[in-house]
């Protein structure tokens, strides 16, 4: 297994473990309930750069077009927060396809 090098690697792993352990989005959760790219999608929400929002990390309240959510769950923080999170959703989604791959 390689380790995370870098401190934005560390944050990715350690948000991806967050995202298991307090939110409960465990890879049977992901497996049931997230497909079409559901995790890809919210990814890119967070990463793209919400404009002038970025410099003074100001939350955008409305999700953005093709959120594939409850806006409920839309919950934006600053600019390098939201980029760790869209990687950690990333390696969701590309576990979440490997599993589907293996089981065929």
């Amino acid at each position: 297994m390689i380790c995370a090098s870098t401190q934005g690697e560390h944050d990715v792993l350690r948000e991806k473990r967050r995202q298991i352990d307090e939110e409960g989005f465990t890879p049977g959760h992901d497996d049931e309930v997230n497909h079409h790219g559901s995790l890809a999608r919210a990814a890119a929400c967070y990463a793209w750069p919400q404009a002038d929002h970025i410099e003074r990390a100001e939350k955008v309240a409305t999700p953005p077009t093709g959120w594939p959510w409850p806006a409920k769950w839309w919950k934006p923080k600053a600019y390098r927060r939201n980029l760790v999170r869209a990687a950690a959703l990333l390696i969701a989604e590309i576990d979440r396809i490997d599993r589907l791959n293996r089981g065929r």
